[in-house]
């Protein structure tokens, strides 16, 4: 029978998905057999299952620490935001509506059903479900008809393990205050804490380790040191992503408002020849840059009005007529186009928008969503690349006939002189084909290689949980899956 233990945060971005990557991957090093799990998730940056469906990036990445395949029930509810005050609901792993925050949190309870439904699955075809939260237990004013934290683990019956983040500050306030605000039953269901991303010297912290321990009576179950190689793992958050000045080649990232999928600048990241330079709203598109890659986007109307009100449609058409070279992937390829036609309101209000007209293409939105794994080649030198397709809209015209890609014997994409645009997320992962790609952009690189570098990556993660994590100790904490 499985057992399953789950890892909630005393805050956002302490550090779960990450802890739950590296005892995935420690666990099946030991031998087990692993799934990873998270509830509801909240991500624009999402992946492609082998069953046909989406999740959250996040739960890919442990699927492969854990050595499987993702599948939807790994992330039955992912939570696309669309505004500010709205998100485009996805069960297990298909769109199901749209709606507003408020709405939302009276309609949620009515998914834990399916919830516990994929949980059990999962439960049936391994040794150890690793589940993860969202957010934190302490957002008591969220407890009501909750499925992501404590009401999930009460459903199901899961013991909790909560981390906090010392990086922070204020650590011991984030255990003992989670601790003081949960109500009697929840407070019981958490067995045990450890605390993440301490720099220096542990044993400083003994004593505080001491005070969380005599004011909650939960067991401590480690202080894991800053992970330093975190950022050769794929981020979920683009806040995460930071700036590199490897090299003199500058790739410049506009940051959309709702940017998605942009896990395409990982390999991107890690090559020691390239800068890449995120650009915050606000700031001009660097006049320096060799490429300017658009990335994708959860809201491409509104995301282009976006681009247009930072002025950055001027420093394109600018870039371009330097000679400059441009990418847009997905989103970021339908504002390249001449127009948007979005007449069934799928984006907001029934609307027609002008593109920034570099590519002769146009771009109607339609309600089904193309997802789907994609293997193909680069037209131009022949490379076999693979990635995926996640987006609503189909996109034609002239420039299609110039396609850089074939995906299925049709082509992909379209491209006028330096300017391409494509819907296959995921080709730079591909070594040959991204050391080609900037070859023909004057860049000669000795590409890393970069799906052995992740796995390389979650393997020393593990080996740091094994030295500072009480693994043992979170075994037997774990507690047989409720059939």
């Amino acid at each position: 029978m499985a057992k399953a233990i789950m890892i909630q945060g005393a805050g956002s971005n302490v550090g779960k998905s990450m802890i739950v990557a590296g005892l995935a991957r420690a666990l099946v090093n030991r031998g087990y057999s692993v799934c990873p799990f998270k509830p509801q998730n909240m991500s624009n940056n999402a992946a492609v299952t082998s069953d046909g469906g989406e999740i959250g990036r996040a739960q890919a990445l442990q699927a492969m620490a854990a050595r499987v395949a993702p599948i939807v029930d790994m992330n039955p509810i992912l939570l696309k935001p669309e505004t500010d005050v709205g998100a485009q609901v996805v069960v297990r792993g298909q769109r199901r509506c749209s709606m507003k925050a408020k709405e939302y949190g009276a309609f949620k309870e009515s998914l834990l059903p399916e919830v516990l439904s994929s949980f059990k699955r999962l439960a049936g075809s391994c040794d150890i479900v690793l589940v993860e939260g969202a957010g934190s237990p302490a957002e008591i004013n969220l407890r009501a008809g909750d499925i992501a934290n404590m009401g999930f683990a009460e459903a199901a019956s899961v013991p909790v393990v909560l981390i906090g983040d010392i990086d922070r500050g204020g650590v011991i306030a984030q255990v003992v205050g989670t601790h003081a605000v949960l109500p009697e039953e929840d407070r019981q269901r958490i067995k045990a804490f450890a605390i993440n991303k301490f720099r220096g010297d542990v044993s400083l912290f003994d004593e505080g380790l001491t005070e969380i321990c005599n004011r909650t009576g939960w067991r401590s179950l480690g202080v894991l040191p800053w992970f330093p190689d975190a950022g050769m793992l794929p981020a979920e958050d683009i806040m995460d992503i930071r700036a590199t000045h490897h090299g003199t080649f500058k790739i410049a990232v506009p940051r959309l408002n709702r940017i998605a999928n942009f896990d395409d600048l990982d390999p991107l990241l890690a090559e020691d020849t390239i800068s890449v330079e995120i650009v915050e709203s606000g700031c001009p598109l660097p006049g320096d840059a060799n490429l300017i890659l658009i990335p994708g986007s959860k809201s491409t109307i509104a995301d282009l009005a976006h681009f247009r009100a930072q002025g950055w449609d001027i420093d394109l058409a600018a870039h371009i007529r330097r000679g400059g070279h441009v990418l847009g992937i997905c989103g970021g390829y339908q504002m390249l186009g001449k127009e948007l036609i979005d007449d069934m309101g799928l984006e907001g209000t029934p609307t027609r928008v002008k593109g920034l007209g570099h590519l002769d293409v146009i771009t109607k939105m339609l309600p089904e969503k193309r997802l789907e794994l994609s293997n193909g080649r680069h037209i131009e030198t022949g490379l076999s690349i693979k990635g995926y397709e996640i987006h609503i809209g189909e996109t034609d015209g002239k420039d299609c006939a110039n396609a850089a890609f074939e995906v299925g014997g049709r082509p992909e994409g379209a491209a006028s002189g330096n300017v391409v645009g494509c819907y296959l997320h995921g080709i730079f992962a591909a070594d040959e084909f991204r050391r080609a790609f900037f070859a023909k952009l004057g860049l000669d690189i000795k590409p890393r290689q970069h799906e052995a570098q992740v796995e390389e990556t979650l393997d020393a993660l593990a080996a740091h949980l094994e030295q500072h994590f009480d693994i043992d100790g979170l075994l037997a904490l774990a507690e047989p899956v409720e059939t």
